[in-house]
């Protein structure tokens, strides 16, 4: 892949930031109506920000309205201060009494302000509310894809797990392969492959899920060597997607794992264990930790072996 490089930077909890970005170059240029998407998408801060600035804005221009209008009682002649905070109370539905409209054409104002008033309110709860409402999962990934021998076959092996307390439920896993490979006419493509895993479901997610593929005969693994993925920018994705058991709302999580992410020979550390008791100990100390693993005749593969060509 060509790939603009730069530092590695740290990972996150659902999702993971590679070496490489990507740069698009003749995308659309986003307008009003993905005002919506763009607030669901920025920081808290800057969410309650937007909320307060269209406020004061809103009162701002009220504020403006009514000292030049005039009508309101009390409030200085041609004072955008005493308008503002007029523009304040009615908004605000105050009313302290000390200013009020006086004039006809004050009233006017006063009514707009407040139809206005209704409808932004309204806006803004409905916009906090879906950003408070919104449950983003906490689906961790193990550091390093392990590719070790498992009943004789290469395997390889990925453990999930849920960084809550609670349950995900009717899990679907997907496992894939991305590599850079040429066509006949010399032209460089990215094919994507699936991964057949043996079980690509799970009935509810917690702490700890081990993902296996084995590396068969019918697998776009088969006789890959660490250089062979590296040659290839090749790259490992996951992602699942289940339902939250405490708010009922869709999860998903994903991860990709560059080549220098899978550990050829090694194996995923056994998390599960029991006590004298009986009592079955789950260890997340050892979640990202690799063991190595005993060898198997043709694996690790041979470093010297010309890996086969997937077919585009």
């Amino acid at each position: 892949m060509a790939k603009a490089k730069e530092l590695r930077s740290s990972r996150g909890a659902a999702g993971n930031q590679l070496s490489y970005e990507f740069r698009v170059i003749g995308a659309p240029q986003a307008d009003w109506h993905d005002l919506y998407h763009w607030y669901l998408r920025i920081p808290w801060w800057g969410a309650i920000g937007v909320i307060i600035a269209w406020y004061l804005l809103l009162n701002l221009c009220f504020g403006v309205l009514y000292a030049e209008t005039g009508g309101i009682e009390h409030a200085a002649p041609g004072s955008f201060v005493d308008g503002f905070f007029f523009s304040v109370q009615t908004l605000g539905t105050i009313g302290y009494g000390a200013m009020y409209p006086t004039s006809r054409l004050a009233n006017v104002l006063v009514t707009t302000e407040s139809v206005l008033g209704l409808l932004v309110t309204a806006i803004a709860t409905g916009m906090v509310f879906v950003r408070f409402s919104r449950i983003r999962g906490r689906v961790v990934f193990c550091e390093k894809v392990a590719i070790a021998p498992m009943d004789g076959v290469p395997t390889v092996q990925i453990r999930v797990g849920n960084a809550r307390s609670n349950r995900i439920y009717d899990v679907d896993l997907r496992l894939s392969l991305t590599r850079t490979i040429r066509t006949a006419e010399g032209v460089a493509i990215y094919r994507t492959h699936d991964l057949k895993l043996v079980r690509d479901r799970a009935p509810t997610l917690m702490q700890s899920w081990m993902l296996l593929h084995r590396i068969d005969d019918e697998s776009p693994l088969k006789g890959l060597t660490p250089e062979d993925l590296k040659k290839s920018d090749a790259e490992i994705s996951c992602s699942l997607t289940g339902t939250d058991d405490i708010s009922l709302q869709a999860i998903h999580g994903r991860w990709t794992w560059e080549h220098f992410d899978v550990a050829f020979g090694q194996r995923l550390a056994d998390v599960l264990s029991e006590d004298k008791d009986g009592a079955v100990i789950l260890d997340l100390t050892k979640f990202h930790a690799l063991e190595p693993s005993v060898p198997i005749e043709g694996f690790p593969y041979p470093r010297t072996s010309a890996a086969p060509a997937l077919n585009p």
